[in-house]
């Protein structure tokens, strides 16, 4: 039997569950996955990735719809969007990627309360028999290594959109 090491879910099962909403600001900026702030929202590495460099773009203000997002938020959001995607492209290389908003539970939103952008980069046979037939998902790295990995790229793009 193989052995698979996610150690950064143990300080999530065994450490305090927060209170109130994960993803506003203030929540999101205890452990150094934030990569990027603009006015209206901020860029973090996904505590519990789809693959390797998994982002979440996250507006500032709780809200669940997008008609409740303002176009100055709008507009800030798409080109984080753009810059995950220019970020990810220099730093990992992968093949594509996935850009995706769940809206609601039934749409398999985790944070449904919290509107958030998910960009995924993907490579060619990254889905392996792990995820098909064991339901388990193997990320080669830890988020933080992510995290300090993706960090220069962002600084090199980021006086375009971050401010």
């Amino acid at each position: 039997m193989d052995t698979i090491f996610a150690p950064w879910r143990s300080a999530y099962i065994r450490g305090e569950k927060p209170t109130g909403c994960v993803l506003c600001k203030d929540a999101a900026r205890g452990d150094g996955l934030v990569l990027c702030e603009g006015k209206s929202g901020y860029i973090m590495v996904n505590r519990y990735p789809y693959t390797g460099g998994h982002l979440m773009i996250v507006p500032f203000r709780h809200l669940s719809r997008l008609s409740d997002l303002l176009p100055e938020e709008r507009e800030e959001l798409f080109a984080f969007m753009d810059l995950s995607v220019r970020v990810l492209t220099e730093a990992m290389k992968p093949e594509g990627f996935n850009l995706g908003i769940n809206l609601g539970k039934a749409a398999g939103a985790g944070i449904d309360d919290h509107l958030h952008i998910h960009v995924v980069p993907r490579w060619g046979g990254d889905t392996n028999f792990m995820s098909v037939i064991g339901e388990v998902r193997v990320i080669p790295e830890d988020i933080s290594g992510t995290a300090r990995e993706l960090r220069p790229f962002f600084t090199k793009f980021q006086r375009e959109v971050c401010g």
